[in-house]
């Protein structure tokens, strides 16, 4: 048994995955801004979930569908201008999204932290890894099991 067995007998409505510091230096979608290895690999992870909805908490813009074109910017989760937990509910209840369940969340601490103030209930697999190696293991062994799936 691994620690993502639990995922494979649900489907989530919805998934958020982290942005990311690595960022193309133009315009671009949202599903495209990001090009660091962490974020590429909770999105390739996320997408073998198949969930109803995924979508990317900005540390800037806050919740990103994919197609949202935004500009480059360098604000890291935790900074003074950083979204807030009012502001990701705001947007949640906006969306009609807060009701979503289940929902599963990619990310480290601060980024799980203000998932969890929008949905108390989400999964959070990567939880209790010790470190960004660990969390990058998890993450592309869990990818293989799901396309074995």
């Amino acid at each position: 048994m691994t620690a993502n067995d639990h995922l494979d007998y649900f489907k989530p409505q919805l998934v958020v995955i982290p942005c990311g510091s690595r960022k193309l230096g133009v315009p671009a979608r949202s599903a495209d801004m990001y090009v660091g290895s962490y974020h590429r690999a909770c999105r390739k992870a996320a997408d073998a979930l198949q969930p109803d909805r995924l979508l990317i908490l900005s540390a800037r813009h806050g919740l990103l569908e994919l197609d949202d074109v935004i500009e480059p910017y360098d604000t890291p989760h935790g900074a003074a201008d950083a979204v807030t937990s009012q502001v990701l509910l705001e947007q949640a209840t906006v969306r009609d999204i807060v009701g979503l369940d289940p929902v599963v969340a990619l990310g480290g601490a601060r980024h799980i932290s203000l998932v969890r103030s929008v949905w108390p209930h989400v999964h959070t697999p990567l939880a209790g890894a010790r470190g960004m190696g660990e969390q990058m293991a998890r993450l592309a062994a869990w990818r293989r099991e799901r396309d074995h799936i």
